[in-house]
């Protein structure tokens, strides 16, 4: 199946499953669940890894794809279904938080997708903000390119108190416990189409050298 963009149908079909998470509901909407959703996201993905393993093809790309159901285990009261999906990218196979992630994640209420360097243990965010410090030429560099697009935002969960004092520049990198650069959209026309599918192509290339940067902490010796 080749990706040719979401069915208008297809929000309207997690907005449902939210307000009806139930195995009986879904099993009776599962088919429109495959049609709508799950098929059109899965073509979205291949195609995707595919276009960047061409583009980078001395790198393994390893896709992985979030299922539908919720892990049993762990479902503290909510339903058995999760009401969006999300893919990441890495050069690993590994889904290890130490290894930074491109992700796009289709919702209820809309689309996003960017880089992702979130759950890390306080031991490696500590090693990157060292890093950064011993040599800030590199991330201010990254800082500056980010300032001069408006497709990615930097986001991430700030300490109540900072940690580091550099530059106004550094300063938001380097006070926060994760990093993402997320470009994220309600529903609109570009995810109906297959421009979708190059825009997060387009994306990914861009975020290439902060995948990177952080990917080359997990190989720095404390």
């Amino acid at each position: 199946m080749e990706f040719q963009g979401f069915p208008a149908e297809a929000s309207v079909f997690l907005w449902d499953l939210r307000f009806n998470n139930e195995r009986a509901w879904f099993n009776a909407h599962k088919e429109q669940f495959l049609t709508l959703v799950d098929g059109p996201f899965k073509a979205l993905a291949k195609e995707t890894l595919d276009r960047m393993a061409d583009a980078y093809p001395k790198r393994e790309w390893y896709l992985h794809v979030s299922r539908i159901y919720r892990d049993a285990r762990r479902l503290y009261g909510r339903g058995p279904y999760k009401d969006h999906l999300w893919f990441t990218l890495r050069c690993a196979e590994s889904k290890d938080p130490e290894i930074p992630a491109l992700y796009f994640e289709f919702a209820p209420d809309g689309y996003s997708y960017g880089f992702g360097y979130w759950g890390s243990p306080a031991a490696l965010m500590e090693r990157y903000r060292r890093t950064a410090l011993a040599d800030p030429a590199k991330l201010e560099r990254l800082a500056r390119r980010v300032q001069r697009q408006n497709t990615f935002q930097l986001e991430g969960r700030a300490f109540a108190r900072r940690k580091v004092e550099h530059s106004a520049l550094l300063d938001p990198w380097l006070n926060k416990r994760s990093i993402m650069l997320d470009c994220s959209h309600g529903h609109d026309a570009l995810e109906a189409s297959h421009d979708l599918a190059d825009a997060v192509y387009e994306g990914f290339q861009f975020l290439m050298p902060y995948y990177d940067y952080f990917d080359a902490l997990r190989h720095i010796a404390d």
